[in-house]
């Protein structure tokens, strides 16, 4: 059976993205990205509403004008819509696949994948632990033996530190960055540690400062954003990590590596990234910080082939009753 051809829809978000891609790449097909900018007042009624007309795949300047794919995978709650469309405008040919809960029901999607904290459940829902991503044991064992000066030039022990910053549920306050910079001072300046430090769009400026002065103090590596990215060799070649708990998909990135994860709770929270939480320390996996650090290993957790595999099993099935 020849590769699906695979669309990977999303309005841009940088982690529902990561997580289109992760199964992408996992599934081995071809993918195009894209993306949807639906236009107010259409954007209100997203996931429940239509989509903006603009992007109907019927209007020639649309993202999701034909040939239209095998597979439309989508993330994030303007995304759904668009997976009702292709459906109707494929006359139910699409397979469709939504990851994380669309908010409408397990009718939004062919297939479903759903984290372990959500409570969406049914025949075509699957469910794990950690969300997918673009990372993969085997890419971290490959990556470990490919020189990257940046980090190979740091002395051991090498510590990963993946900073998320202001969300929906958390909100970092000063004393916030205080903690987290004297914790992470511990690390360097008592326990000898080199830091491999990234940052997301979402750090707050103020912390970001902070971090710039910690790595000019020691021998660390603080990625600005140029160059290549370095996380994959963060993940592979660090002995132990260190993330904010406002992120589940940096966590969940980091679960692969199969080292230690120190997670660092700044002011705020929800209930649901609290069940995730809590599942992953009953599994050995994470540890609160500051607290000294943890250096045993555990097998490494990646829901991504999982995901892909029962993707390829159910397309197969649509595939075979589409022909009969």
């Amino acid at each position: 059976m020849k590769l699906p051809r695979i669309w990977l829809i999303t309005d841009g978000k940088a982690g529902d993205l990561a997580q289109c891609e992760g199964v992408a790449c996992a599934l081995g097909g071809d993918y195009e990205i894209k993306t949807v900018s639906p236009r107010i007042p259409f954007s209100w009624f997203l996931p429940h509403g239509p989509i903006d007309p603009r992007e109907s795949s019927r209007n020639p300047n649309s993202p999701l004008k034909p040939p239209l794919p095998d597979i439309a995978i989508a993330s994030g709650r303007r995304a759904v819509a668009y997976l009702r469309h292709l459906k109707s405008a494929s006359n139910g040919a699409v397979f469709t696949v939504c990851l994380k809960d669309p908010r409408t029901g397990t009718a939004a999607a062919d297939f479903i994948w759903v984290p372990e904290h959500d409570a969406l459940r049914g025949e075509n829902v699957l469910v794990t632990p950690t969300s997918p991503h673009r990372f993969s044991a085997r890419y971290l064992k490959d990556i470990r033996a490919t020189a990257d000066p940046r980090i190979d030039n740091l002395p051991a022990q090498r510590i990963a530190v993946l900073v998320g910053g202001n969300s929906r549920h958390h909100q970092y306050t000063t004393a916030d960055f205080k903690r987290l910079i004297r914790g992470l001072e511990e690390v360097s300046d008592n326990g000898g540690a080199s830091l491999m430090i990234t940052t997301s769009r979402r750090t707050p400026r103020p912390l970001l400062t902070f971090l710039e002065k910690l790595v000019v103090n020691g021998t660390h590596f603080l990625w600005d954003g140029t160059g290549e990215n370095p996380l994959g060799q963060f993940l592979a070649k660090a002995d132990a990590i260190i993330v904010t708990a406002d992120s589940t998909n940096m966590i969940g990135e980091a679960a692969v590596s199969g080292r230690p994860i120190h997670v660092f709770h700044p002011n705020g929270g929800h209930k649901k990234i609290d069940r995730f939480l809590a599942t992953l320390r009953e599994l050995g996996i994470l540890h609160p910080f500051p607290r000294p650090l943890i250096t045993t290993t555990y097998d490494p957790i990646d829901a991504t082939p999982l995901i892909a595999a029962e993707i390829e099993r159910r397309y197969t099935a649509h595939m075979s009753a589409n022909v009969t």
